[in-house]
Protein backbone atom coordinates (compact mmCIF):
# COMPACT_ATOMS: atom_id res chain seq x y z
CA UNK A 1 0.00 0.00 0.00
CA UNK A 2 1.30 3.44 -0.92
CA UNK A 3 2.17 5.60 2.06
CA UNK A 4 0.63 9.03 1.43
CA UNK A 5 3.05 10.73 3.82
CA UNK A 6 6.05 9.37 1.90
CA UNK A 7 4.53 10.36 -1.43
CA UNK A 8 3.94 13.89 -0.13
CA UNK A 9 7.51 14.08 1.16
CA UNK A 10 8.97 13.04 -2.19
CA UNK A 11 6.66 15.51 -3.91
CA UNK A 12 7.99 18.32 -1.72
CA UNK A 13 11.56 17.20 -2.49
CA UNK A 14 10.80 17.26 -6.21
CA UNK A 15 9.34 20.77 -5.91
CA UNK A 16 12.44 21.89 -3.97
CA UNK A 17 14.83 20.47 -6.59
CA UNK A 18 12.86 22.00 -9.47
CA UNK A 19 12.57 25.43 -7.82
CA UNK A 20 16.20 25.45 -6.71
CA UNK A 21 17.42 24.59 -10.20
CA UNK A 22 14.87 26.92 -11.78
CA UNK A 23 15.90 29.97 -9.76
CA UNK A 24 19.57 29.51 -10.69
CA UNK A 25 18.84 28.96 -14.39
CA UNK A 26 16.34 31.83 -14.42
CA UNK A 27 18.86 34.22 -12.85
CA UNK A 28 21.48 33.20 -15.39
CA UNK A 29 19.02 33.74 -18.26
CA UNK A 30 17.97 37.19 -17.01
CA UNK A 31 21.53 38.40 -16.40
CA UNK A 32 23.25 36.88 -19.42
CA UNK A 33 23.98 39.33 -22.29
CA UNK A 34 23.22 36.51 -24.74
CA UNK A 35 19.63 36.10 -23.56
CA UNK A 36 17.47 38.61 -21.67
CA UNK A 37 20.48 40.92 -21.33
CA UNK A 38 19.93 42.55 -17.95
CA UNK A 39 23.54 42.74 -16.70
CA UNK A 40 22.71 44.31 -13.34
CA UNK A 41 23.04 41.64 -10.62
CA UNK A 42 22.70 44.08 -7.72
CA UNK A 43 19.43 45.39 -9.14
CA UNK A 44 18.10 41.87 -9.59
CA UNK A 45 19.05 40.97 -6.02
CA UNK A 46 17.37 44.14 -4.70
CA UNK A 47 14.19 43.21 -6.57
CA UNK A 48 14.25 39.81 -4.86
CA UNK A 49 14.79 41.37 -1.43
CA UNK A 50 12.08 43.99 -1.91
CA UNK A 51 9.54 41.44 -3.12
CA UNK A 52 10.35 38.88 -0.41
CA UNK A 53 10.30 41.52 2.32
CA UNK A 54 6.96 42.89 1.12
CA UNK A 55 5.31 39.47 0.97
CA UNK A 56 6.74 38.59 4.39
CA UNK A 57 5.34 41.86 5.80
CA UNK A 58 1.84 41.01 4.59
CA UNK A 59 2.08 37.45 5.91
CA UNK A 60 3.31 38.59 9.33
CA UNK A 61 1.51 41.89 9.92
CA UNK A 62 -1.62 41.81 7.76
CA UNK A 63 -2.69 38.19 7.36
CA UNK A 64 -0.90 37.11 10.58
CA UNK A 65 0.05 33.72 9.14
CA UNK A 66 3.02 33.66 11.51
CA UNK A 67 3.69 35.72 14.61
CA UNK A 68 6.68 38.10 14.77
CA UNK A 69 9.38 37.36 17.32
CA UNK A 70 10.32 39.67 20.16
CA UNK A 71 12.97 41.68 18.35
CA UNK A 72 14.84 44.20 20.46
CA UNK A 73 17.05 46.96 19.09
CA UNK A 74 20.09 45.29 20.64
CA UNK A 75 19.38 41.99 18.86
CA UNK A 76 18.63 43.76 15.59
CA UNK A 77 21.80 45.85 15.74
CA UNK A 78 24.15 43.07 16.83
CA UNK A 79 22.61 40.11 14.97
CA UNK A 80 20.29 41.04 12.12
CA UNK A 81 22.41 43.82 10.63
CA UNK A 82 25.71 41.89 10.31
CA UNK A 83 23.93 38.75 9.08
CA UNK A 84 22.02 40.83 6.52
CA UNK A 85 25.26 42.41 5.32
CA UNK A 86 26.91 39.06 4.58
CA UNK A 87 23.69 37.64 3.14
CA UNK A 88 23.40 40.58 0.74
CA UNK A 89 27.09 40.24 -0.17
CA UNK A 90 26.81 36.52 -0.91
CA UNK A 91 23.83 37.10 -3.23
CA UNK A 92 25.50 40.07 -4.90
CA UNK A 93 28.77 38.29 -5.66
CA UNK A 94 27.04 35.03 -6.54
CA UNK A 95 24.70 36.69 -9.04
CA UNK A 96 27.56 38.72 -10.53
CA UNK A 97 29.42 35.48 -11.28
CA UNK A 98 26.65 34.56 -13.76
CA UNK A 99 27.90 37.34 -16.03
CA UNK A 100 31.30 35.68 -16.43
CA UNK A 101 31.13 31.89 -15.95
CA UNK A 102 28.72 29.07 -16.71
CA UNK A 103 26.11 27.65 -14.35
CA UNK A 104 27.82 24.24 -14.48
CA UNK A 105 31.18 25.67 -13.40
CA UNK A 106 29.49 27.73 -10.68
CA UNK A 107 27.96 24.56 -9.23
CA UNK A 108 31.37 22.92 -9.28
CA UNK A 109 32.87 25.86 -7.40
CA UNK A 110 30.05 25.66 -4.86
CA UNK A 111 31.53 22.36 -3.73
CA UNK A 112 33.93 24.61 -1.80
CA UNK A 113 31.12 25.68 0.54
CA UNK A 114 31.86 23.01 3.21
CA UNK A 115 35.55 23.98 3.06
CA UNK A 116 34.79 27.67 3.62
CA UNK A 117 32.22 26.95 6.33
CA UNK A 118 34.58 24.59 8.19
CA UNK A 119 37.51 27.01 8.24
CA UNK A 120 35.28 29.96 9.16
CA UNK A 121 33.81 27.87 11.96
CA UNK A 122 37.27 26.98 13.25
CA UNK A 123 38.34 30.62 13.13
CA UNK A 124 35.22 31.76 15.00
CA UNK A 125 35.33 28.93 17.52
CA UNK A 126 32.11 27.19 16.46
CA UNK A 127 33.94 24.16 15.07
CA UNK A 128 37.00 22.24 16.19
CA UNK A 129 39.97 21.29 13.97
CA UNK A 130 39.71 17.62 13.06
CA UNK A 131 42.05 15.53 10.98
CA UNK A 132 39.30 13.54 9.21
CA UNK A 133 37.35 16.67 8.27
CA UNK A 134 40.54 18.44 7.18
CA UNK A 135 41.43 15.55 4.84
CA UNK A 136 37.95 15.77 3.32
CA UNK A 137 38.43 19.49 2.80
CA UNK A 138 41.73 18.80 1.02
CA UNK A 139 39.99 16.27 -1.22
CA UNK A 140 37.24 18.75 -2.08
CA UNK A 141 39.78 21.48 -2.84
CA UNK A 142 41.83 19.18 -5.08
CA UNK A 143 38.68 18.23 -6.98
CA UNK A 144 37.70 21.86 -7.51
CA UNK A 145 41.23 22.69 -8.73
CA UNK A 146 41.10 19.81 -11.22
CA UNK A 147 37.65 20.89 -12.37
CA UNK A 148 38.84 24.49 -12.80
CA UNK A 149 41.85 23.33 -14.80
CA UNK A 150 39.51 21.49 -17.14
CA UNK A 151 37.18 24.48 -17.63
CA UNK A 152 37.34 25.61 -21.26
CA UNK A 153 35.85 29.06 -20.65
CA UNK A 154 37.70 29.75 -17.42
CA UNK A 155 37.32 33.36 -16.30
CA UNK A 156 39.32 34.63 -13.35
CA UNK A 157 36.91 37.52 -12.63
CA UNK A 158 33.86 35.27 -12.44
CA UNK A 159 35.76 32.73 -10.34
CA UNK A 160 36.86 35.41 -7.87
CA UNK A 161 33.29 36.71 -7.60
CA UNK A 162 31.91 33.23 -6.94
CA UNK A 163 34.58 32.31 -4.38
CA UNK A 164 34.05 35.66 -2.62
CA UNK A 165 30.32 34.94 -2.50
CA UNK A 166 31.03 31.53 -0.98
CA UNK A 167 33.22 33.12 1.71
CA UNK A 168 30.51 35.68 2.49
CA UNK A 169 27.91 32.91 2.74
CA UNK A 170 30.17 30.89 5.05
CA UNK A 171 30.59 33.92 7.31
CA UNK A 172 26.84 34.44 7.28
CA UNK A 173 26.25 30.83 8.36
CA UNK A 174 28.77 31.07 11.18
CA UNK A 175 27.35 34.40 12.34
CA UNK A 176 23.85 32.92 12.32
CA UNK A 177 25.03 30.14 14.60
CA UNK A 178 27.07 32.39 16.89
CA UNK A 179 24.73 35.38 17.16
CA UNK A 180 21.14 34.20 16.71
CA UNK A 181 21.27 30.75 18.28
CA UNK A 182 23.21 31.82 21.35
CA UNK A 183 20.55 34.44 21.99
CA UNK A 184 17.86 31.78 21.63
CA UNK A 185 16.15 33.58 18.74
CA UNK A 186 14.02 31.22 16.64
CA UNK A 187 13.08 32.35 13.13
CA UNK A 188 11.31 30.55 10.33
CA UNK A 189 11.84 31.44 6.64
CA UNK A 190 8.96 33.94 6.67
CA UNK A 191 10.01 35.85 9.79
CA UNK A 192 13.65 35.73 8.72
CA UNK A 193 12.76 37.38 5.42
CA UNK A 194 10.57 39.85 7.30
CA UNK A 195 13.54 41.07 9.37
CA UNK A 196 16.54 40.45 7.11
CA UNK A 197 15.32 41.14 3.55
CA UNK A 198 14.68 44.89 4.12
CA UNK A 199 18.05 45.26 5.83
CA UNK A 200 19.78 43.45 2.95
CA UNK A 201 18.01 45.77 0.51
CA UNK A 202 19.45 48.79 2.34
CA UNK A 203 22.97 47.32 2.25
CA UNK A 204 22.70 46.71 -1.49
CA UNK A 205 21.46 50.25 -2.14
CA UNK A 206 24.90 51.82 -1.62
CA UNK A 207 26.84 49.64 -4.11
CA UNK A 208 23.88 49.93 -6.50
CA UNK A 209 24.17 53.73 -6.49
CA UNK A 210 27.91 53.55 -7.11
CA UNK A 211 28.16 50.65 -9.57
CA UNK A 212 24.90 50.11 -11.45
CA UNK A 213 22.79 53.26 -11.28
CA UNK A 214 25.10 55.27 -13.60
CA UNK A 215 25.15 52.46 -16.14
CA UNK A 216 21.37 52.07 -16.05
CA UNK A 217 20.94 55.76 -16.79
CA UNK A 218 22.98 55.64 -20.01
CA UNK A 219 21.97 52.15 -21.14
CA UNK A 220 18.64 51.41 -22.72
CA UNK A 221 17.19 48.73 -20.49
CA UNK A 222 14.35 46.40 -21.34
CA UNK A 223 12.24 46.13 -18.21
CA UNK A 224 9.59 43.44 -18.44
CA UNK A 225 7.41 43.45 -15.34
CA UNK A 226 6.30 39.83 -15.70
CA UNK A 227 9.85 38.58 -16.13
CA UNK A 228 11.05 40.20 -12.91
CA UNK A 229 7.84 39.38 -11.03
CA UNK A 230 8.01 35.69 -11.93
CA UNK A 231 11.73 35.62 -11.16
CA UNK A 232 11.20 37.09 -7.69
CA UNK A 233 8.20 34.80 -7.15
CA UNK A 234 10.34 31.74 -7.89
CA UNK A 235 12.95 32.91 -5.36
CA UNK A 236 10.24 33.35 -2.72
CA UNK A 237 8.68 29.98 -3.55
CA UNK A 238 12.08 28.35 -3.04
CA UNK A 239 12.13 29.58 0.56
CA UNK A 240 8.68 28.17 1.22
CA UNK A 241 9.49 24.85 -0.44
CA UNK A 242 12.56 24.42 1.77
CA UNK A 243 10.38 25.11 4.80
CA UNK A 244 8.04 22.30 3.68
CA UNK A 245 10.94 19.92 3.00
CA UNK A 246 12.74 20.39 6.32
CA UNK A 247 9.47 19.86 8.14
CA UNK A 248 9.12 16.34 6.73
CA UNK A 249 12.67 15.05 6.28
CA UNK A 250 15.96 14.77 8.11
CA UNK A 251 19.55 15.76 7.49
CA UNK A 252 20.41 12.73 5.36
CA UNK A 253 17.52 13.27 2.95
CA UNK A 254 18.30 16.95 2.58
CA UNK A 255 21.96 16.26 1.84
CA UNK A 256 21.18 13.53 -0.71
CA UNK A 257 18.63 15.80 -2.38
CA UNK A 258 21.22 18.57 -2.56
CA UNK A 259 23.77 16.32 -4.28
CA UNK A 260 21.12 15.08 -6.72
CA UNK A 261 20.06 18.65 -7.44
CA UNK A 262 23.62 19.69 -8.27
CA UNK A 263 24.04 16.93 -10.84
CA UNK A 264 20.63 17.66 -12.37
CA UNK A 265 21.43 21.37 -12.52
CA UNK A 266 24.78 20.78 -14.23
CA UNK A 267 23.10 18.57 -16.84
CA UNK A 268 20.19 20.99 -17.36
CA UNK A 269 22.51 23.99 -17.74
CA UNK A 270 24.19 22.41 -20.75
CA UNK A 271 20.77 21.98 -22.38
CA UNK A 272 19.37 25.43 -21.56
CA UNK A 273 22.65 27.19 -22.32
CA UNK A 274 24.32 25.31 -25.22
CA UNK A 275 27.45 27.46 -24.98
CA UNK A 276 28.20 25.79 -21.64
CA UNK A 277 30.65 23.00 -22.40
CA UNK A 278 31.54 20.31 -19.87
CA UNK A 279 34.84 18.51 -20.36
CA UNK A 280 35.94 15.15 -19.05
CA UNK A 281 38.33 16.88 -16.66
CA UNK A 282 35.40 18.94 -15.34
CA UNK A 283 33.48 15.78 -14.50
CA UNK A 284 36.49 14.02 -12.96
CA UNK A 285 37.33 17.03 -10.81
CA UNK A 286 33.74 17.50 -9.67
CA UNK A 287 33.41 13.78 -8.91
CA UNK A 288 36.54 14.00 -6.71
CA UNK A 289 35.16 17.06 -4.93
CA UNK A 290 31.79 15.37 -4.54
CA UNK A 291 33.41 12.36 -2.86
CA UNK A 292 34.86 14.73 -0.29
CA UNK A 293 31.50 16.47 0.18
CA UNK A 294 29.68 13.14 0.62
CA UNK A 295 32.20 11.95 3.20
CA UNK A 296 31.95 15.31 4.99
CA UNK A 297 28.16 14.98 5.06
CA UNK A 298 28.49 11.46 6.43
CA UNK A 299 30.75 12.68 9.23
CA UNK A 300 28.38 15.51 10.14
CA UNK A 301 25.34 13.22 10.15
CA UNK A 302 27.23 10.63 12.23
CA UNK A 303 28.31 13.32 14.69
CA UNK A 304 24.74 14.54 14.92
CA UNK A 305 23.51 11.09 15.84
CA UNK A 306 26.33 10.25 18.26
CA UNK A 307 24.93 12.12 21.32
CA UNK A 308 21.59 10.40 20.78
CA UNK A 309 23.07 6.86 20.93
CA UNK A 310 24.00 5.96 24.55
CA UNK A 311 25.68 2.71 25.42
CA UNK A 312 22.43 0.89 26.16
CA UNK A 313 21.26 -2.38 24.78
CA UNK A 314 19.26 -2.22 21.58
CA UNK A 315 15.88 -3.05 23.21
CA UNK A 316 16.45 -0.44 25.93
CA UNK A 317 17.49 2.16 23.34
CA UNK A 318 14.41 1.46 21.22
CA UNK A 319 12.17 1.75 24.27
CA UNK A 320 13.77 5.07 25.28
CA UNK A 321 13.51 6.42 21.73
CA UNK A 322 9.85 5.42 21.53
CA UNK A 323 9.04 7.05 24.85
CA UNK A 324 10.96 10.19 23.91
CA UNK A 325 9.20 10.43 20.55
CA UNK A 326 5.81 9.90 22.17
CA UNK A 327 6.53 12.53 24.81
CA UNK A 328 8.08 15.05 22.44
CA UNK A 329 5.07 14.89 20.12
CA UNK A 330 3.05 16.67 22.78
CA UNK A 331 5.33 19.63 23.51
CA UNK A 332 8.59 21.03 22.16
CA UNK A 333 11.11 22.86 24.28
CA UNK A 334 13.96 24.28 22.16
CA UNK A 335 17.36 22.98 23.22
CA UNK A 336 19.60 25.86 22.32
CA UNK A 337 22.72 24.19 23.63
CA UNK A 338 22.35 21.33 21.17
CA UNK A 339 22.11 23.71 18.25
CA UNK A 340 25.01 25.79 19.44
CA UNK A 341 27.35 22.97 20.27
CA UNK A 342 26.68 20.87 17.23
CA UNK A 343 24.21 18.45 18.74
CA UNK A 344 22.26 18.31 15.52
CA UNK A 345 24.86 19.45 13.03
CA UNK A 346 22.16 20.32 10.58
CA UNK A 347 22.09 23.97 9.60
CA UNK A 348 21.31 26.11 6.65
CA UNK A 349 24.60 25.30 4.97
CA UNK A 350 23.01 22.00 4.00
CA UNK A 351 20.56 23.74 1.76
CA UNK A 352 22.92 25.69 -0.39
CA UNK A 353 20.70 27.68 -2.72
CA UNK A 354 20.03 31.09 -4.02
CA UNK A 355 17.84 33.05 -1.57
CA UNK A 356 18.03 30.17 0.92
CA UNK A 357 16.47 30.56 4.40
CA UNK A 358 18.45 32.55 6.90
CA UNK A 359 17.84 30.33 9.91
CA UNK A 360 19.17 27.18 11.51
CA UNK A 361 17.29 24.35 9.88
CA UNK A 362 17.95 21.85 12.66
CA UNK A 363 15.41 23.45 14.93
CA UNK A 364 12.87 23.92 12.16
CA UNK A 365 13.28 20.33 11.02
CA UNK A 366 12.75 19.11 14.58
CA UNK A 367 9.70 21.29 15.06
CA UNK A 368 8.27 20.38 11.66
CA UNK A 369 8.52 16.64 12.26
CA UNK A 370 6.94 16.96 15.68
CA UNK A 371 4.12 19.04 14.23
CA UNK A 372 3.50 16.36 11.60
CA UNK A 373 3.56 13.62 14.26
CA UNK A 374 1.09 15.43 16.49
CA UNK A 375 -1.15 16.21 13.52
CA UNK A 376 -1.22 12.55 12.48
CA UNK A 377 -2.07 11.52 16.06
CA UNK A 378 -4.97 13.96 16.22
CA UNK A 379 -6.32 12.71 12.91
Amino acid sequence: MINKAHVLTYFYLLIYILLSSGVILYNKWVLSPKYFNFPFPITLTMIHMAFSGLVAFFLVRVFKVVAPVKMTFEIYATCVIPISAFFASSLWFGNTAYLHISVAFIQMLKALMPVATFFMGVMCGTDKPRCDVFLNMVLVSVGVVVSSYGEIHFNIVGTVYQVTGILAEALRLVLTQVLLQKKGLTLNPITSLYYIAPCSFVFLFVPWCLLEKPGMEVTQIQFNFWIFFSNALCALALNLSIFLVIGRTGAVTIRVAGVLKDWILIALSTVVFPESTITGLNIIGYAIALCGVVMYNYIKVKDGRAPQLPSDSIPERLTKDWKLEKKSSDIFVPNISNDTNGGSNFNSSEVNDEEAPLVSLSRLSHMGRQHNNSSSQRS
